[in-house]
């Protein structure tokens, strides 16, 4: 029986025996056995893994975990709910608080249906050269929005975000690449989830750096469960932060097209020891294969899914990657890029 063949079989025995429509509750990770959710906050998660066929050469099963289908289009669902859960929990957040974060977009999406969904106000920073999508999703719930310059990057909409904390009462800024709360969820559910799902044969993680949140979560679980197991981070090749800090070499961040991923600095979030290898990728590349994806495999995604679909394709086909189970997370869905340079070859 071959890789594909014993992930088939595991995972049709567990769904025979378990069914495959049963929600999970991100709270428990059990079984929800109702016929509704309470809120849609608790659609999070349980995203589906997908094989990876003309993209992924055929050396290695690569496998996308198509976090797009998340309720607001984004990984960053996951720690929007989690970081406020979290601030709720500790007492930090009642319904007075002004909740300030900056971010490069989806962060900020999954803050604001959850914010929406709780009736909670929310100011986020975002640097201005993030898609036009994206801002108007943030305004349609509900969220007010402060724009910083986009030469500045993240640094600009942190500094501004603080600024703005300083001068107002009754704050909770949940910091998404501080936050405990975002590689915890990771640790909870989509490792939980990748591991079921390939029944513990996954070899390698593909898996683009913004907060470090996801490769930190997932890595930390999978690597102590099975030793053999890599991750592999993706950054911008125009912003390598992450291939300089780990060759000891002075940090020079640059500007980039790769949204979501090459914050410009390295986050107390990210476990850097975990990382086996770092891919840089261009961000013509990164474009590149978002929309081959969409042409060949169907896949609608956004450029950093792009990015980490080139890095899965060149650690796919080295010769000692053979047979083996890559997992490449896919961070957001391709709708919210109509208007960035991603799909500026198409004429409505």
């Amino acid at each position: 029986m071959n890789g594909t063949q014993q992930l088939i079989g595991a995972r049709h025995s567990r769904e025979s025996h378990h069914g495959t429509n049963q929600p999970v509750s991100q709270q428990d990770g059990g079984p929800w056995e109702r016929g509704f959710q309470e809120s849609i906050a608790s659609t999070v998660g349980r995203t589906p893994l997908v094989r990876v066929r003309k993209l992924a050469g055929k050396k290695a099963i690569v496998l996308a975990k198509m976090e797009g289908h998340n309720p607001l289009g984004s990984v960053k669902d996951r720690i929007g709910v989690a970081m406020i859960d979290a601030g709720e929990r500790e007492g930090k957040i009642n319904a007075k608080t002004l909740i300030v974060e900056p971010t490069s977009g989806n962060t900020g999406i999954a803050l604001a249906f959850v914010a929406a969904a709780r009736g909670y106000r929310l100011l986020l920073t975002m640097p201005e050269s993030m898609s036009l999508e994206r801002r108007k999703v943030l305004k349609a719930l509900g969220a007010e929005l402060v724009l910083t310059p986009a030469a500045k990057g993240m640094r600009g909409a942190i500094a501004e975000a603080e600024t703005i904390a300083a001068t107002e009462r009754n704050v909770f800024l949940p910091q998404q690449f501080k936050n405990a709360a975002n590689p915890e969820v990771h640790r909870r559910t989509t490792a939980e989830e990748i591991w079921a799902a390939t029944d513990g044969k996954a070899d390698i993680l593909i898996c683009g750096v913004g907060t470090g949140g996801t490769i930190t979560g997932v890595a930390e679980v999978i690597k102590a469960r099975r030793s053999s197991f890599k991750a592999v981070a993706v950054e911008p090749a125009q912003s390598p932060i992450l291939t300089q800090k780990l060759a000891g070499e002075e940090l020079k961040p640059g500007p980039h097209m790769i949204q979501g991923i090459g914050a410009g600095f390295i986050p107390d979030v990210l476990n850097l020891d975990i990382i086996d290898e770092v891919v840089t990728v261009e961000q013509e590349e990164a474009i590149d294969h978002a929309r081959r994806a969409a042409r060949e495999e169907g896949l609608f995604v956004g450029i950093s899914s792009g990015a980490a679909l080139r890095a899965a394709q060149l650690v796919a086909n080295r010769p000692e990657n053979q047979g083996k189970v890559i997992v490449v997370v896919l961070p957001s869905f391709g709708e919210r890029y109509l208007s960035s340079p991603l799909f500026a070859d198409i004429e409505a």
